[in-house]
């Protein structure tokens, strides 16, 4: 297993990103919407552990929508967002990736996240998660 990259921040944050070491996936709507053999877990101090999908294994052409919402994160970067969109369905702005983060989060440069409470379920492996990992 690779060795995580870490970004810190004078003394208040650090960020470690870690290959996730089994098949992720994620649906909304009943929707398999990300389906990954090489997703990323981004853990930040102070915050739960974020799942990170490579691009190409998220459904964008069929579902999600590129919206005008940005943030902005000193850790990080710009971010950028997704809505889902379903016949009259609708999750605004339930997607996140950072097209060109700070050059020690790099290893997410590519990937898109997706607010955990807003899916309706994570799989690891085969296994339902209650939960993102410790």
């Amino acid at each position: 297993m690779p060795e995580p990259s870490a970004a810190e921040s004078g003394s208040a944050r650090r960020i470690d990103i870690t290959d996730y070491p089994d098949r992720l996936r994620t649906s909304v709507c009943g929707i398999v919407i990300a389906d990954s053999t090489g997703a990323k877990v981004l853990r930040e101090e102070g915050y739960p552990p974020v799942f990170y999908f490579p691009a190409d294994d998220v459904r964008l052409d069929e579902f999600m929508t590129a919206t005008d919402h940005r943030t902005t994160c000193p850790f990080k970067g710009e971010a950028r967002y997704w809505t889902f969109r379903l016949g009259d369905q609708v999750a605004e702005n339930i997607a996140w990736s950072y097209p060109d983060p700070i050059p020690a989060c790099d290893a997410i440069r590519g990937h898109i996240a997706f607010y955990w409470d807003r899916m309706d379920v994570w799989f690891s492996g085969d296994q339902p998660m209650s939960a993102p990992p410790a």
